[in-house]
Formats: structure tokens, sequence, C-alpha cells
């Protein structure tokens, strides 16, 4: 691949310890998990585009005001309709559903029964359902699971804190006294009960599981099971994932939460070979994050460093450091196992960060539909819905008409929809070709049609502007230039060069693939070209995706 020697250097780094090693206190080791089989690839991540859903805040199937199985199979076909001649779907091709498990929450996250589905959402044979019109529409199915904690409501832990001598009282973690330590964000993680301290990072309703316990961990054998073999899903996302293990004050990232994982990962690939995890592991960068896919414990870890440095891009006009952190990523990851991503569940939506300026939205969401890696999407992102904390302003209902409570429900909405429901809604984009769900409905069509712009090598470009993003995307079968202003002036005072490029020694043409400019495409030259100006004017946060044919 392009850039091997760079590669080759940043591999070297963590070998010799660019990764920061876990704390070397002493550990509890996690229980070994035995496979008689080879760890199966879930080859299928290098050419889908994710789109994470809040099943609560999809669609009402039943006028009760909350989001249902049902009311997500009714609009498959607006994310795919299973018809590749047709371009009026988004051409989603996997979907990521925030917890489904029945829970006293809103949100799910405190999980009561781990076999069950949220009543509120319909039943078990209406998820199977939707699971089975996704497949027919080639769209894979990944739920979220919540390892780290249950509630402190479900059955195995009330039976803990209620009798010390009960088999379920190893099942979580335990202290006479409160050991007096903080967690990560100088949170209490120490609640006290009747009998005893028990251990919670997140909150006291949501007391962590106890993974040096082998029963535990046969237990979370016996649910992955379930939920790829007997329901179908294919594969989950891991919530709070390095979190899992902890010894005494070090909290994440643990050697041996690494080492859970990574008896874990054959487990679950015994069970569905081309199943997949991708592993949540907020804040830590991806020099971090990429220990755990190289030591094969996830398929994927989500970039939340690439998250953050897009938006920022988008903000200042700026794309250097999305070069920057894309080129670490590829050479930590170089065979893409990571997911670029915007904004998520927990974080501000795209649009309240970039204070509803939709022409910065779309060359954010064209960075990130342009870059290496698996992409998923929020739901909602695509028409440019606002929210800020808190959660539950950024977790609202999707807005799918201007019609009474945005057309989510004939019903009281769980929650009131955002006031800007009748200008930003799907119905009044959807056949608008300026619209951002437009751009992002061809930039989706666009990559799954394109494998150079899936899985192809990410080379960037030198440009004497920095207010452009220009960069190819390059495979054996084709090259693709993305090539985008990010500035609110035109640009014509600009030329691209590059250099160590496969590509043969001569001129090549130029095609449109996104964009309306004339374009020309450059003369090679021993592997590399000078002085390319393949568009006389950028316009102002145009967007131009350009194939160069020999």
């Amino acid at each position: 691949m392009y850039q091997k020697l760079i590669k080759l250097f940043l591999t070297i780094s963590i070998i010799i310890g660019c990764v920061p090693a876990s704390s070397s206190a002493e550990t509890h080791p996690a229980p070994t998990i035995t496979t008689s089989s080879q760890a199966g690839t879930a080859n299928w991540l290098g050419n889908t585009v994710f789109y994470e859903i809040f099943v609560r805040s999809f669609y009402d199937s039943d006028g009760n005001g909350v989001g249902d199985f049902n009311g997500i199979t009714a609009k498959l076909d607006y994310l795919n309709d299973g018809d590749p001649q047709t371009k009026t779907d988004l051409g989603i091709t996997g979907i990521w559903l925030m917890p489904i498990f029945p829970s006293p929450s809103y949100h799910g996250y405190d999980v009561t029964d781990y076999y069950g589905v949220n009543p509120q959402y319909g039943t078990m044979d209406d998820f199977k359902r939707l699971v089975e019109e996704a497949h027919k529409r080639d769209i894979h199915v990944v739920i979220d699971m919540v390892l780290n904690h249950t509630s402190d409501q479900h059955p195995w832990f009330k039976e803990a804190k209620k009798d010390i001598n009960s088999p379920y009282r190893d099942w979580y973690i335990w202290s006479e006294t409160n050991p007096g330590y903080k967690g990560p964000w100088s949170q209490d993680v120490w609640h006290p009960s009747l009998t005893g301290y028990y251990y919670g990072i997140f909150e006291a309703f949501m007391p962590d599981l106890n993974y040096t316990n082998p029963e535990v961990t046969a237990e979370i054998q016996k649910i992955y099971s379930f939920w790829l073999n007997d329901v179908g899903v294919d594969g989950f996302r891991l919530d709070a994932a390095k979190h899992l293990i902890e010894e005494n004050a070090i909290q994440q990232n643990t050697n041996a939460t690494h080492e859970w994982y990574q008896n874990m990962y054959p487990a679950y690939k015994e069970m569905k070979p081309d199943s997949m995890t991708v592993g949540e592991l907020f804040g830590d960068n991806i020099s971090v994050a990429s220990r755990y896919v190289i030591k094969k414990e996830f398929d994927l870890v989500f970039n939340f460093q690439l998250s953050s440095t897009i938006l920022q891009a988008a903000q200042t006009g700026r794309g250097k450091n999305v070069t920057r952190v894309l080129e670490t990523s590829n050479a930590f990851l170089p065979e893409y196992q990571y997911a670029p991503f915007l904004t998520n569940h927990d974080q501000n939506r795209v649009m309240s960060q970039l204070q509803n300026d939709t022409h910065k939205a779309k060359i954010a969401a064209a960075m990130m539909l342009t870059a290496p890696g698996t992409p998923f999407i929020y739901y909602g992102e695509e028409i440019g819905m606002t929210g800020a904390k808190p959660d539950e302003n950024i977790r609202r209902p999707l807005q799918w008409s201007s019609d009474t409570n945005a057309g989510f429900t004939t019903g009281q909405p769980w929650r009131t929809p955002d006031s800007n429901f009748k200008e930003v809604n799907v119905a009044g984009q959807i056949n608008d070709p300026d619209s951002l769900l437009s751009l992002y409905r061809d930039l989706v069509q666009l990559r799954g049609a394109h494998s150079s712009l899936r899985t192809g090598d990410y080379i960037v470009l030198d440009c004497n502007n920095p207010a452009v993003y220009a960069v190819l995307r390059h495979d054996d079968s084709e090259t693709t230039l993305v090539l985008i202003n990010l500035d609110d002036t035109p640009i014509s005072d600009y030329i691209l060069s590059g250099k160590g490029i496969e590509m043969a020694d001569l001129a090549y043409s130029a095609s449109a693939l996104y964009g309306d400019a004339q374009v020309q495409g450059p003369v090679v030259k021993r592997g590399g070209f000078e002085d390319y100006h393949p568009v006389d004017v950028l316009s102002p946060y145009s967007i131009h995706i350009i194939k160069l044919e020999p």
C-alpha cells in the first residue's frame, strides 16, 4: 500500500512502546475460554455503511408514542429497498440498534434480561421479523451489547445484594468497606448497600459484573450464542468496552480486560464465523484503541479522534489535521478496521455543533463518507436534526415530515420533536437534489458503487492552499480523487501534486462522479504528478469526486 515506509515505522513504534502499556500492578486473570476452531472474519465490514438507530425514536407503528421494531421494519425501504437499480433509498447496508433489552430506563443501558426484548418495542417475533426483512435487503443487524454492567433491578443483582451467600454474589464486585478511590472522571464508583459496598463505574443503578468469575464469562457466552444463532443478529456494538475488568484503582484498558476479549474473540467467531464486534473506547486515540484490533479482540473500533477532527475541520476550514489523523489511523490499522463517524447518541448533534450551517455539515459528511473504514451515521444526521445535552434532546424522534409530531407517531410522542421539524424533515428533503439528505444518499450510494472509496489506499496529495482537502483513493481497479473546498470563498489559486503513486506514466482523463464542474486529469510521470489543477474554480464548500482513468 501507499506510504509503506510510514506504516512500517509506526507499526514498529507500536512494538517498541508508542502504545502505552497497561499498569504493571497485580492483575486478576481473565477466565480462559476454550474453542476448537480458528476465528472467522467479517469480510463484509469493509463494504458496509452503518446507520445507528434508537428504536424508541425511529418510527412508531402502533400510535403509543414509542418507536418499535415494526416501525423500523416499515421504514427499511428508506434505508435500503433491496433493489440496486433504484436510487431513492440511502443505500445503508448495516444498522446498529441501541439497547433493545428489557430495562427500567428509557435508554436501555441498564439491562434486566439479556435474553428478552423491551416490551415497549414489541415482541421477540417482531424483532426476528425485522432481522429477516433487513437481511432480505442485504442489511446486517448489530445490537448494542451492554457487557460491563447490569441494572440494579436485574434478578442477578437483586439476589446478590439481598444475600451474601447467594450464588450470584460473586457475579458482582463487593467490598465490606469503601476502598476510597474514585473513577476515571472523579466520580464515586463504590456504592453502599445493607450488605456491603458494590462497584459500579457509571451509576449506582448500574452495578459492574465481575468478569474474574468464570461463571459470568460462561453466561455471556450463552448470551452471545443466543443472539447470534437463535435470533440471527450479525454482531454486537460493545458498550463501555474498555472498563470491563478493573485492576484495583486502574479502571480502563487493563491487561485483564484485553485478555478477556482475546479469549472471547475466537469463541464468538466459532459460534458464527462472519459475526463482528465494534468496540466503544470513548476518549482513547487510535494508537490506544488499535490494540483491541491488533490483538484480535474486536473487528472494529470507533475512531473518536477522527470524529472530533472532522468537525473541527468543517468549523475552521482547514483539513490538514483530518489527513494527519487518517494517515496515523491507517498506519496503526492498515486494514482500515476502524469506524469513522461524526457524532453518536452521547454527543451533541452535528448541526448543533456547526451552528446549523448546512454547508459545513455537508463537507463534514463528505470527509467522513469518503474516508477508509466502516462509516456509521447517527439517525437524523442525514437531514440535519439538531440536539444538545441533556441526552434526551440528542435522541428525539426522527423527523419524517412536517405533519403532527413530525410524522413519527399518531399518538403522544415519548419526547416532543424538535421545534424545527416543520422545516427539517425527510419528506421535505428527499426529492430536493441540493438537500443534506440527497448528499448523504448520493455519497453512500457512490461509496457502494466504487471499491476505491471503500477499501482503496488513502493517499494525501500536496496542495498549496490549506482550505483544499485533496486525497486519492486507489485500488487495482480504479483511482478516485476527492476534492473539497472547506472555505466559504471560491478558490482558483491551488495546485495538487503527488508522488509514489501506483499509476501508469501517461495522461489521465477525468470524469465527475459527484459535482457538476468541468474536470481534467493529471499527467503522471515516474509515479507522480505536479501542477495538477482538476477544476478551474472550486466554489465555496464545493465537493468533487472525480474518477481518473488512463
